[in-house]
């Protein structure tokens, strides 16, 4: 089995900064993707960023040039980096990786999700 665990968020004014740590652990053979996903209230899961085992990063167009995402291989660790949070950013956030458990056997897992609300 694989297990999650995300940590970071919290509560902030607009203007301000967080970020967020997802681990993975367990039965783990290599990791190919690891994204951040987040729901609002109302709305569907979006993405927000994701970052290949290569390095390749993706942004959501509204997180752009705001947020970071970067990936600590030796560790199995993913974190983003938001800065010049905006209220539209409140959501719960989920860590989400693609992985192989041994060659040839592909899985994804979900963290748990952290709240990040941005209010003054």
């Amino acid at each position: 089995q694989v297990q999650l665990v995300e940590s970071g968020g919290g509560l902030v004014q607009p203007g301000g900064s967080l970020r967020l740590s997802c681990s993975a652990s367990g039965s783990i053979f290599s990791i190919n993707i690891m994204n951040w996903y987040r729901q609002a209230p109302g709305k569907d899961r979006e993405s927000v960023a994701s970052v290949t085992s290569g390095g390749t990063k993706d942004y959501a167009d509204s997180v752009k040039g705001r947020f970071t995402i970067s990936r600590d291989n030796a560790k199995n660790t993913v974190y983003l980096q938001m800065n010049n949070l905006k209220p539209e950013d409140s959501a719960v956030y989920y860590c989400n990786v693609r992985l192989l458990k041994r060659p040839g056997q592909r899985d994804e897992y979900w963290g748990q999700g952290t709240q990040v609300t941005v209010s003054s």
